[in-house]
């Protein structure tokens, strides 16, 4: 399996995108603003899309996308996500008013997108590839995915603050070994964190201690500005281990 970095920012600007992973050739793990960077040919390729939730900078080129490829396939784009998210998504984007409703257009039984449901815990099997929701708490229901190839696991948390059963399900994990996980804002905002349902590096250094194995951590989702100060801080709350920014544009293999 292979992932790579479209976008992983918490916000846009001159070479900043939001969050999107692109697993293989046919697979998004959210669609913020990095998918605007594929092209039309490798857009056309995406047959599968989970969502870790509904927020517009993971969730907001869904319905962009759907438009350039729709009326050039002869299959539906299939969309993972929680019953939730489905149904914000249905309400508040596919509504004929913030955009046309792609799960009914152009024909019913023909849509450019077919949702289908997820649980925390319940593997849905690609071709041989394994991606299994992750609990994880956010201001809106959400969750993380892990990726599993068989040989080796990645891990993309989604956006979580601390939350004790999504460190026991990475210590269930035999074969993990990276970990992408968001850390938003810096340790002093203890307000915005709690408030948003984001991550902290103290907090960040809280599950960490919990963590019963070694894993390459990569991090996202940082404030566009302070991407250096919260490294710092990181650095100091994660203890034996080695944590990456990353960026758009890595790949990575398992």
């Amino acid at each position: 399996m292979r992932v790579t970095v479209l976008g992983c920012t918490g916000g846009v600007a001159a070479n900043l995108r939001t969050t999107c992973l692109m697993l293989d050739d046919d697979v998004l793990i959210d669609v913020g603003t990095g998918a605007g960077d594929l092209t039309l040919a490798e857009m056309l390729c995406i047959n599968t899309v989970f969502l870790t939730h509904s927020h517009l900078d993971h969730a907001g080129l869904l319905p962009m996308v759907a438009d350039m490829v729709g009326p050039r396939r002869n299959r539906p784009l299939t969309v993972y996500a929680l019953p939730e998210t489905i149904a914000t998504l249905k309400q508040d984007m596919f509504n004929f008013r913030l955009w046309p409703d792609y799960t009914r257009l152009p024909m019913p039984d023909n849509p450019y997108i077919v949702f289908q449901p997820v649980a925390v815990g319940e593997t849905v099997e690609l071709s041989g590839r394994k991606v299994t929701p992750l609990p994880v708490r956010h201001a809106v229901p959400g969750v993380g995915y892990q990726l599993d190839s068989g040989k080796a696991s990645f891990v993309f948390s989604g956006d979580t603050t601390y939350h004790e059963p999504f460190w026991t399900a990475l210590n269930a994990i035999s074969n993990l070994r990276y970990l992408m996980i968001e850390t938003t804002f810096l340790n002093y905002n203890t307000a915005g964190a709690e408030a948003s349902g984001h991550m902290r590096p103290e907090l960040l250094g809280q599950g960490l201690k919990q963590l019963n194995k070694p894993v390459r951590l990569l991090v996202t989702h940082m404030e566009p500005g302070n991407e250096d100060a919260t490294m710092a801080e990181i650095q100091v709350a994660a203890g034996e281990f080695k944590p990456e920014r990353l960026k758009r544009g890595q790949v990575f293999e398992f």
